[in-house]
């Protein structure tokens, strides 16, 4: 009975000196993820509520925040509890599927990017096609391609973690992402490959398109009046600055698993943070500042809350 545990329970070895900051990590931790929840779940009721946010390009604004609060969802609860636990344990079943959730959402938030880009894109370089092209069954046709493709991707992936052999237990990180990759006796060639393929459809494709739409944006802004371009600063400028946001944290879960052995456990526990942090509590607070409408609708909010 206890090697058949062995086999299906892992240790999260990614907490540095837990003994002697377990309160101060608990304390951190519950107060960021209090502060994500409020400040997606505002600006996400406040499209819901005006009307006049109701408009493509801010439903899917809604729909990243929405994204951004699922993500926050899978990791920190399980965080939480694992700081005030004896054993930072979890079993591989609930590994696997925590890992499935994690990359559905981070495939999601490329997908919902990229539709996001190709709304302004029609707005700006085709707006007399605008109300045409960008009508409600494009926007949920979009919706839901933008988390059925990444569920579809990385439930084949889960597939093929759940048929390998385990010959190490103890994870490297805080929760379950790629490292599980290094649990493995023997290196998976599906896997491996499956891998590189997943990450050029629900990354790279969407972020090549991304690239693309914008250079488009670029090239008819700067060949039209003034206010085109003013319009085109206004609205694109939030979305690079997520894009850039979510493309580093991106690259740096990919990268950790080659340099694990080189990065000290502070430091991973560091960097991981960051990339937990920074992800979904800077989505918010960029589009409450930098779209317009949300921050006016901001304003008359907190004045009436005075």
């Amino acid at each position: 009975m206890d090697v058949e545990l062995n086999v299906t329970l892992l240790t999260l070895g990614g907490f540095a000196e837990l003994h002697k900051y377990r309160y101060l990590y608990f304390v951190v931790i519950f107060t960021l993820y209090i502060l994500i929840l409020c400040f997606n779940s505002t600006i996400v009721c406040l499209i819901w509520t005006c009307k006049n946010l109701h408009e493509p390009m801010y439903i899917f604004i809604a729909a990243l925040l929405i994204n951004s609060v699922l993500y926050s969802m899978i990791i920190y609860p399980k965080l939480l509890s694992d700081v005030l636990s004896e054993k930072q344990i979890i079993s591989y079943t609930l590994c696997l599927f925590q890992g499935f959730l994690y990359y559905t959402s981070a495939g999601s938030e490329f997908l919902l990017l990229a539709a996001m880009a190709y709304d302004r894109y029609v707005s700006i370089c085709k707006p007399l096609q605008y109300p045409v092209i960008m009508n409600r069954i494009t926007i949920y046709v979009s919706l839901v391609l933008a988390w059925l493709i990444p569920a579809f991707e990385t439930a084949v992936s889960v597939v093929l973690y759940s048929e390998v052999k385990l010959c190490s237990f103890t994870l490297t990180g805080i929760f379950c992402n790629n490292s599980g990759y290094k649990l493995q006796c023997v290196t998976s060639v599906a896997i491996s490959v499956y891998g590189v393929v997943m990450l050029i459809n629900i990354a790279l494709l969407p972020l090549l398109f991304i690239l693309f739409t914008y250079i488009r944006i670029v090239r008819v802004s700067y060949q039209s009046c003034r206010e085109v371009r003013k319009k085109a600063v206004k609205t694109c400028l939030p979305h690079l600055l997520v894009l850039i946001n979510f493309s580093c944290f991106i690259v740096f879960d990919v990268i950790i698993v080659r340099l694990e052995s080189d990065l000290s456990k502070t430091l991973r526990l560091i960097l991981t943070f960051q990339s937990i942090l920074f992800h979904p509590l800077l989505n918010p607070i960029i589009y409450g500042l930098k779209m317009n409408e949300i921050f006016k609708n901001l304003k008359i909010l907190f004045c009436h809350v005075k």
